[in-house]
């Protein structure tokens, strides 16, 4: 399939209109390592936003970045590390995870699919610090929305709608977030148990304490064992891993504390030093502690639900690890499991839950709802809004739902 490049968003919007003119379907890509997240798109050609790359706005004083869609991911994050700022939102880089390269990402793929890593415990999500967009609709316009600070967002806040729309309301080509300092020091807490749920219940002890944990996962033995920071990988048993960020006095002060409240008798309790952290930290973030091998499955849950189906994580003869203190479960079935969607959603039935496949063969994401299923009445009100925004359907055309 032919793939386009346009190096502005005067160029963008006229390869819009010319589709739209033929009813012609395009695939809507960035750098394409989050290609393969989400059903196949039914399209005749693609458009790449990855020459829209470039910061055009960066007031450190403000905590406010604009950039334009393509900007490599790599780039912003060196920029904002220079003035010891960052994305509080920690994205996660998710190439590796579905076959590609690490590194590909780009800002504009960030927001449309609103990945958050593993701070989203504390920080919130992507689309709590988007402020504003540029885009190009499926009517083949060019919109502004939002803007520099919070307060001026009002009314409908269409950039939080866009964000997590995978590309199939509108393109991003320029968005403006919120940059925040970056912590001065960060140390791990490392809880290893025999006892699973009860690892589980103290992280969920941390997170309503005062000492403000930024991560809490918990790694059953086998993923503990894949991992390149020697004291999780040589734990021989499940480990709680609970991260906190700071002033280094407050930090050091903080896990002492958590350390002193949550550790028990047949609790042994270690401590990382901050680049051992932040190794722990991306491979929780990147999901590498997983099987490349098996189809993924990211069930969203309440905490405690979480932990809840620890049993039946066992049942499946599944890999999985939770992060989010137990709300965010990255499961990988074997594979006479993986793809039994209705059965996986059937177990989640009544927890406020739901579940998204994220790596898949392709043949399997064409016949199974990837994302998890609407109910009739917000299932309508999708299609006003996609229909809303590109009538014809053209942008990302079954990416999100067979269809639409």
């Amino acid at each position: 399939m032919h793939t386009l490049f346009p190096a502005s968003a005067a160029e963008l919007r006229e390869i819009v209109a010319e589709a739209v003119a033929a009813r012609r379907p395009l695939e809507i890509l960035g750098g394409g390592s989050k290609r393969d997240y989400g059903r196949p798109v039914e399209a005749e050609a693609a458009v790449s936003t990855a020459e829209l790359r470039g910061i055009t706005l960066y007031e450190p004083e403000e905590l406010v970045m604009s950039a334009l869609a393509g900007t490599p991911l790599t780039e912003i994050e060196a920029v904002l590390a220079e003035h010891r700022q960052q994305l509080a939102f920690e994205p996660p880089d998710y190439g590796p995870l579905l076959g590609g390269e690490a590194g590909r990402q780009t800002i504009g793929g960030v927001f449309a699919c609103n990945l958050s890593g593993p701070r989203r415990l504390q920080a919130g999500a992507a689309r709590d610090h988007i402020l504003g967009v540029r885009c190009v609709t499926g009517f083949a316009e060019e919109m502004k929305a939002g803007g520099r600070v919070m307060k001026n967002v009002t009314g409908y806040d269409l950039p939080k709608l866009l964000c997590g729309s995978f590309g199939t309301l509108a393109v991003l080509t320029e968005i403006t977030f919120k940059v925040l300092p970056a912590a001065a020091a960060e140390g791990t807490l490392l809880l290893c148990g025999s006892d699973e749920r009860t690892l589980a219940g103290l992280l969920r002890r941390a997170t309503g304490t005062p000492f403000e944990p930024s991560g809490a996962a918990l790694l059953p033995a086998l993923a503990a064992g894949r991992s390149q920071v020697p004291a999780v990988r040589r734990a021989g048993r499940p480990v709680a891993a609970i991260r906190v960020e700071g002033p280094p006095a407050s930090t050091d002060y903080r896990l002492s504390r958590l350390q002193g409240a949550l550790v028990q008798p047949d609790i042994e309790a270690h401590r990382l030093d901050p680049e051992q952290s932040q190794r722990l930290w991306r491979e929780i973030r990147d999901v590498a502690l997983l099987s490349r091998g098996r189809a993924l499955w990211r069930l969203s849950l309440p905490p405690t639900a979480g932990a809840e189906l620890i049993p039946w994580y066992r049942d499946l003869g599944a890999e999985w690890l939770l992060d989010w203190a137990g709300g965010l479960v990255w499961l990988a079935p074997p594979a006479a499991y993986a793809f039994r969607a209705a059965e996986l959603r059937r177990a989640l039935a009544g927890r406020d839950g739901h579940a998204t496949l994220v790596r898949a063969p392709r043949e399997i994401r064409e016949r199974i709802e990837v994302f998890e299923p609407q109910p009739p009445a917000l299932q309508r009100l999708g299609e006003r809004i996609k229909l809303s925004f590109d009538p014809l359907r053209i942008l990302n055309r079954g990416r999100m739902v067979a269809g639409l």
